[in-house]
């Protein structure tokens, strides 16, 4: 059993370090390949911008960076050069609540979101349950995304050619899409699957929200960043971090497929992929993870069930 153990994990060694590392951006020659980025005029909302990738892609434009942490916000705010360009907005973005009042603030500001960056995202070893009585990883990875981007189109908050790009995690590929599972709050909690799930979920989303606004001139993505040097990696898997802390990724090399993203805007040829390093990928790399019997439908309907009703007359339709 220890030595089947062993060899897994050395084969998931050798198979993803070279291109989730940097090595791998290095390799494919990223940093020579220079792109127009002029987001002079827009307006960027970055959830989870306070450290990390969210930080490093928050550049550009003016900024609104909204995570829980007043101290990083202002610490990030204090750190660009051009005064005023970022707007902190504080939220704890595991709650249900604080995901509507933040949406209810931008729409009272009339704001205008040229790019949405739905970066926040966590991992538990433990489970932890919010006040609001949901598994902590599942609200904030993937009910607070959904919920979120909801409100932005329901509210018109997002302009007419506006990118929202979804954050994921390479994890995704270990797991098929269990919407059951999403939300476990009782037995049978495992940190890594609970975040896996959740990052394959935002895969899906992203497919359900490309089919909704389909000719309207929003993009919607969803990227992986590969394994970066975060903060929160250091504190979710500190073993896979000091192992691999010579090779992990800076932030801004997490953050270039975001940035691309939203510059180049390129056209998507399948109906559900994930982005990497610049380049169009297949979400499936083992042969269980397709063969899930719920659907992006399924997956929406659920998410809807843990949010608060629309209010009568106001309801997205697509």
């Amino acid at each position: 059993m220890a030595t089947a153990s062993l060899r897994k994990i050395v084969t998931f060694y050798c198979r993803f370090t070279p291109s989730y590392s940097a090595i791998g951006y290095v390799a494919r020659g990223l940093p020579l390949r220079r792109f127009a980025r002029d987001f002079s005029g827009q307006t960027w909302l970055v959830l989870g911008g306070s450290e990390g990738i969210g930080v490093a892609a928050a550049g550009g434009a003016t900024v609104v960076a909204a995570a829980r942490n007043a101290d990083k916000l202002r610490a990030f705010a204090a750190s660009v050069r051009e005064p005023g360009r970022v707007v902190c907005e504080i939220a704890d973005l595991s709650l249900r609540d604080d995901v509507l009042a933040l949406a209810a603030r931008l729409e009272a500001r009339a704001s205008r979101i040229d790019v949405l960056v739905n970066n926040v995202g966590i991992q538990k070893r433990d489970q932890v349950l919010t006040k609001e009585g949901l598994e902590t990883s599942f609200a904030t990875n993937i009910l607070s995304h959904y919920l979120f981007t909801r409100e932005m189109l329901r509210r018109d908050l997002l302009s007419e050619s506006a990118a929202v790009i979804e954050v994921s995690s390479g994890g995704m590929y270990n797991h098929p899409l269990v919407v059951k599972d999403l939300n476990i709050t009782g037995g049978g909690y495992v940190g890594v699957r609970a975040y896996g799930l959740s990052k394959r979920a935002q895969v899906v989303l992203t497919r359900y929200w490309r089919g909704t606004a389909a000719g309207t001139g929003r993009d919607f993505y969803v990227m992986h960043p590969g394994w970066v040097d975060t903060l929160a990696v250091g504190r979710s898997m500190p073993r896979f971090q000091a192992i691999l802390k010579p090779v992990l990724r800076a932030h801004a090399q997490g953050a270039d497929t975001i940035v691309w993203l939203a510059a180049a805007r390129p056209r998507q040829s399948k109906a559900e992929s994930i982005w990497f390093d610049r380049k169009e990928r297949r979400v499936h790399i083992y042969a269980h993870t397709p063969k899930s019997a719920d659907t992006a439908g399924h997956l929406v309907d659920f998410l809807a069930s843990c949010t608060p009703a629309v209010a009568a007359g106001k309801a997205l339709t697509g």
